[in-house]
């Protein structure tokens, strides 16, 4: 496929250096997107930037991934509105060797012509001492040429540190060493980017006399205008340590009727007329374009096990027909999942083993009703169950023979309110 014409349909092209078009029409190009490893984890914001790449491979041409070994050391100013605070190596390093394990499984890195590379920028630097690096990288560009950039000029008012103002050469020099040790001509990006980006253009014109290209995408933005990759909570991991599986189906799931569109094209492979054909079919029905998505992206990433896991805790929680034998089957995982969905209680695990009144369960321990006559009015109106069983007496003790995987009870109030029990 055509690369650009393929981002131009899908809305994620935002600039491109003059002549990028021929280049990749006559052609395998060799291009590069660089990650910083800031995080513990990539995000779903970083997953634009994999797309990206993935694109990129199945046009034909050869990704290179970028690890920020030494750019991360640093700190990006772009778009920052003062000075970040260092990471420490030691967590740099852990956050780069989880990274490359992550985008391992998200790339293609093992077959074909152009399978993708991965490269950490620390190998060009760390033998490198100060006066080659001012000699060799910081003649290269001038000071009016640095400080003309965005990125930076937004910061001057509110200070720079040279640290952070040297990112730009950095950035420039691994374009150039890519160039020379891959033949890489063309590096890839965020909007944010394009200063740094040019910056590395601008060094091969510089030094090598050679021509390289830039493309970037826009920022993702949500139809409000708010952040991409972040819910209520915080940031979308790609970690299911980090954002659980059923987090992450939600994130979607949950998404504005109005950036559905935007997101098919982003984040699903799925051709023009395919997206299309089936937004039509589905017009005014947006949930369900939203749960193919949040589908597609959830197996994609965390796998058909994970997906599946999904679906069995969103059955338990939504499904006002959901069975015990439905709860009864959710592994821990899943459990600890429903616990961090719903209101939680933890009483002791001994007054368990010991057996708690079921009014006194409900009243005193939990909270799950505000009263004891509440208790007794709920449990006498059918409405309180444990583990998708009615209680239909307020004698009734519930003992260690209810923990499920030795620590969870379920206890509902009506057919809306579930709480979850957690014996400690």
């Amino acid at each position: 496929m055509d690369f650009l014409k393929e981002l131009e349909w899908r809305g994620m092209l935002h600039n491109a250096t003059p002549g990028v078009e021929e280049v990749l029409k006559n052609g395998k190009v060799a291009g590069y997107i660089g990650f910083d490893p800031t995080a513990p984890s990539l995000t779903i914001g970083n997953y634009v930037q994999l797309m990206l790449l993935t694109l990129f491979q199945r046009s034909g041409h050869q990704p290179i991934v970028l690890m920020g070994g030494a750019t991360g050391r640093i700190g990006d100013p772009s778009f920052k509105d003062e000075e970040r605070q260092l990471k420490t190596y030691e967590e740099l390093d852990s956050n780069l060797s989880f990274q490359v394990e992550q985008m391992k499984r998200l790339l293609n890195f093992e077959e074909g012509p152009n399978k993708a590379i991965m490269v950490n920028n620390l190998d060009f630097y760390k033998d490198m001492n100060v006066l080659d690096f001012l000699r060799d990288v910081g003649k290269t560009l001038t000071i009016n040429y640095m400080t003309s950039k965005e990125s930076v000029k937004k910061r001057l008012d509110t200070g720079l540190s040279f640290t952070e103002f040297s990112y730009q050469l950095l950035q420039g020099y691994d374009f150039q060493v890519l160039f020379n040790q891959y033949g890489c001509t063309l590096q890839m990006g965020g909007s944010d980017q394009w200063g740094n980006i040019t910056s590395g253009t601008e060094f091969i014109r510089r030094n090598l006399n050679e021509k390289a290209y830039a493309v970037t995408t826009p920022l993702l933005t949500k139809a409000d205008g708010s952040k991409f990759g972040k819910s209520t909570e915080g940031n979308i991991w790609l970690d299911p340590n980090l954002t659980s599986p059923y987090a992450f189906y939600q994130f979607w799931i949950n998404a504005a009727d109005a950036d559905i569109s935007k997101f098919t094209r982003y984040f699903t492979f799925h051709s023009k007329e395919e997206i299309e054909r089936r937004e039509a079919e589905l017009q005014g029905n947006p949930q369900e374009l939203k749960r193919l998505l949040a589908e597609e992206l959830t197996v994609r990433i965390h796998g058909q096990e994970a997906y599946d896991s999904v679906l069995k805790v969103s059955e338990l929680l939504f499904d006002r027909k959901a069975s015990r034998e439905q709860l009864l089957g959710l592994t821990e995982a899943e459990l600890s999942t429903v616990a961090a969905e719903i209101p939680s209680f933890e009483l002791p695990k001994a007054a368990v083993a010991a057996g708690v009144n079921i009014i006194d369960l409900i009243a005193e321990h939990t909270k799950v009703v505000g009263s004891k006559g509440e208790a007794r009015r709920a449990v006498q109106g059918n409405a309180v169950s444990v583990n998708k069983e009615k209680v239909s007496s307020h004698e009734a003790i519930i003992g260690a023979e209810a923990l499920l995987h030795g620590q969870f009870i379920m206890v509902e109030n009506g057919k809306k309110n579930k709480f979850m029990l957690l014996a400690r």
